[in-house]
C-alpha cells in the first residue's frame, strides 16, 4: 500500500484523502525510514486525518494523544491505579500486625498500571504495529516536548517499580502542530517534516466532491470559490477545509442549489468562529464574494 510514492497517492485516494506529491513523499519516507512524520499547518487542513487514513490503510490500531497545556507523564505515559491498589491492600490485610507490611506486596506491578497513549504505543501485545498520533504538540509545554524527544529516540519507558519497557516494533508516529508556538529544532530533526498548506481551489473542490458526493456541482464550486475568497482577506481565523465541508453539508441539508447573500448571512457561523470576522464579511465584502462565487462558470448541476 505504501511501497512507492505513486502507490501512497493511490492508497490515500482510496481513503478519500486528496494529497499532493510532497505529502505522499513525506509519508512514504517516514514509513520506509522508521521516522516520525511531523505535520504543520493551519487548523483544518487535514493533518490529523493523515494519521487516521494511514491507520485505516494499514488496518492498524490508532492511538491518539491529544496535547494540551499542562500535559504531564501521568496523563501521557502511565500512572498507577490507586483505587485498585487500595482495594488490594485492604483485601490482603492480615490479623498479624507484624505482617501488615506484606499487604502492599505486588501492588506496584503491571496489573495495577494504567497505560496512557505513549505507553500503549510501545506495548508488545498489539497484533499490528499501531499508529501513534500526537495531536497539536504546540499546545503542550516545552517540558513535555523534551520528554517526547527522549521517547522518540529509544521508544522505551523506564518505570522505577517495574523496569524498562521497550517497543519490539516501533510504532508509526504522526505529530501535528498548528504552530501556535515553535517546536524545538531538536525534535523536528528527528522527524520527516512537511507543511500542509491551504489547498488550491481545484484540490479543495475535489475534496468536497469526494467527501460529499451528493453536493451539486454548481453549489460545490460556489462554496469553494467563496471560501477561497475568504482566505484572501485579513481575518483573525481563516476557515480550513473542515469548515468548508461542514458548510457545504449544512447547505445541502437546507436544500440549497446555489449561494445567495441571504443564505450566506444565515450560515456564515459554520465558516467563521469570531464575531469580528463575521462583521468584516458582512456588507460590501460579502456581496463581492458572493458575486464572484456565483459568476457564470462551466459547471452543470450534478
Amino acid at each position: 500500500m505504501f511501497d512507492s510514492i505513486e502507490q501512497t497517492l493511490e492508497t490515500l485516494a482510496s481513503q478519500d484523502y486528496v494529497a499532493d506529491v510532497g505529502l505522499a513523499t513525506s509519508i512514504f519516507l517516514a514509513l520506509r525510514m522508521g521516522r516520525a512524520l511531523f505535520l504543520e499547518g493551519e487548523p483544518g487542513v487535514g493533518k490529523t486525518e493523515v494519521a487516521k487514513v494511514t491507520a485505516r490503510a494499514l488496518q492498524a490500531p490508532l492511538i491518539r494523544l491529544q496535547c494540551y497545556e499542562g500535559l504531564d507523564v501521568s496523563h501521557a505515559v502511565y500512572e498507577w491505579n490507586y483505587a485498585r491498589q487500595l482495594l488490594a491492600i485492604q483485601g490482603r490485610r492480615v490479623e498479624d500486625a507484624g505482617r501488615a507490611e506484606h499487604a502492599t506486596d505486588g501492588v506496584f506491578t503491571e496489573p495495577f498500571l494504567i497505560r496512557r497513549p505513549l505507553l500503549q504505543a510501545i506495548d508488545a501485545s498489539h497484533e499490528r504495529t499501531p499508529v501513534l498520533l500526537i495531536d497539536e504538540l504546540d499546545r503542550a509545554d516545552e517540558e513535555f516536548e523534551s520528554f517526547l524527544l527522549e521517547l522518540l529516540s529509544d521508544f522505551q519507558v523506564t518505570i522505577h517499580e517495574i523496569g524498562t519497557l521497550k517497543a519490539e516494533h516501533r510504532p508509526v508516529v504522526v505529530i501535528t502542530s498548528n504552530r501556535t508556538r515553535e517546536v524545538h529544532d531538536a525534535l523536528k530533526r528527528r522527524c520527516i517534516y512537511y507543511w500542509i498548506p491551504y489547498p488550491s481551489a481545484d484540490k479543495e473542490l475535489e475534496i468536497v466532491r469526494r467527501k460529499l458526493p451528493n453536493v451539486g456541482a454548481r453549489l460545490g464550486a460556489q462554496v469553494v470559490s467563496f471560501v477561497q475568497g475568504l482566505r484572501e482577506q485579513e481575518l483573525y481565523k481563516l476557515p480550513g477545509v473542515a469548515e468548508t465541508l461542514d458548510w457545504a453539508e449544512a447547505l445541502m441539508h437546507l436544500g440549497a442549489v446555489e449561494l445567495n447573500e441571504q443564505l450566506v448571512a444565515a450560515t456564515i457561523g459554520l465558516l467563521l468562529k469570531y464575531q469580528d470576522d463575521v462583521d468584516a464579511v458582512r456588507g460590501t465584502l460579502g456581496h463581492l464574494l458572493v458575486a464572484r462565487a456565483t459568476a457564470p462558470v462551466d459547471h452543470a448541476d450534478a
